[in-house]
């Protein structure tokens, strides 16, 4: 089988490369470039950022462990589809008050989808697709399902829960059934990299207001029962459960509360008020049935590296949903991404409003 590997010139992805040419297939490295040099986002950009200017090094070192493996390799240009859809989700989501997760919608729509769209359309062919995403794929009674990987502390398919069935049929990963320790043993006695070779990288190094592109707005910050007991100069500057760098003196520690983007305020309040227990989420993504026709248990993550907590959903409508969990949770953050689990099967998930 022809099967095209997305390397980011990281661990994890040359080893997939590796474990597939040793399997027997024919692999073809690609890594998608999300950078151009004439880009409107021109702040001060720091090292080790999945966007920004260092791009560069990480295709020398993709092409460097492609010409090891001596595969064939090749760099698709998906700056637009990536301006178009990642960064001005981003954009569009801080400036309503809620914090997005730029990498769940980069791994649907740009390197499951724009990256092998544009491969294709460039007369590149290939069976599957593959990453080093550690997560695992069954096809059971006519549907595809995605599953935790067994690396418990590596997990990714949080990032993965708006994968199509499609997208599921023509992917492979290796690395659901490793464990990160042996991946990188691995990467070391191959002499792809030393025992230094670092992470991989966060979404953006910078000040995310250089995305942005919003002038410092002076505002209030302001208590739940409407006190005023500070300024800001921007609400995007700030997240819910935020606890440092509010610059508000208090007799007890204050907490973001939530962002009113058009009061253009910060509320603040105790740690006992960030705990909610529940929350509707829409913009929904189902993976094991098409729809959630009834109310059912699950457990559920919030974040990427919380653990899942039982909850149960209960469908609103077709387009959202209403989570209940069976014990309060903190810091609730609109714009981020609730995915649900049973058992090592991610049911699906959506955004919370």
């Amino acid at each position: 089988m022809r099967v095209l590997v997305g390397m980011s010139g990281g661990i994890d992805s040359s080893v997939a490369a590796l474990l597939l040419q040793e399997a027997g297939h024919e692999v073809v490295g690609v890594t998608m470039s999300t950078w151009r040099e004439e880009n409107p986002f021109q702040g001060e950009f720091m090292q080790d950022a999945c966007f920004g200017p260092n791009q560069k090094e990480d295709i020398n070192e993709a092409r460097r462990i492609s010409e090891r493996l001596g595969i064939e390799y090749h760099v698709i240009d998906c700056a637009k589809e990536y301006e178009e859809i990642v960064l001005s989700n981003f954009k569009d989501e801080y400036l309503a008050g809620r914090t997005p997760n730029p990498c769940v919608w980069c791994n649907s729509y740009i390197k499951f989808g724009a990256l092998v769209s544009v491969a294709r359309q460039q007369g590149l062919a290939f069976d599957a697709f593959a990453t080093g995403h550690y997560a695992n794929i069954t096809f059971e009674d006519g549907r595809w399902l995605l599953h935790r990987g067994i690396d418990e502390t590596k997990d990714q398919t949080y990032f993965l829960y708006r994968l199509t069935q499609k997208q599921l049929s023509e992917t492979l990963f290796p690395l659901g059934h490793l464990r990160k320790k042996d991946v990188k043993q691995l990467s070391i006695e191959k002499g792809f990299f030393t025992e230094q070779k670092g992470e991989s990288q966060d979404f953006y190094k910078g000040d995310y207001s250089d995305l942005l592109g919003s002038p410092p707005q002076r505002g209030e910050i302001i208590t739940s029962s409407g006190e005023i007991v500070g300024e800001h100069q921007g609400y995007w500057n700030y997240t819910i459960g935020q606890r440092r760098g509010l610059g508000v003196s208090a007799e007890n520690p204050l907490y973001v509360l939530s962002l009113d983007a058009e009061h253009n305020r910060v509320v603040v309040g105790g740690v006992e008020e960030t705990f909610k227990e529940g929350l509707v989420a829409s913009k929904l993504n189902w993976i094991a049935f098409d729809h959630l026709t009834e109310p059912m248990e699950v457990v559920a993550k919030i974040r990427s590296t919380q653990k899942p907590k039982v909850a149960l959903i209960t469908p609103i409508d077709e387009l959202s949903i209403e989570v209940k969990f069976a014990e309060k949770q903190k810091a609730i953050t609109p714009g981020q991404s609730a995915v649900f689990y049973k058992d090592n099967v991610v049911l699906g998930g959506g955004v919370i409003i």
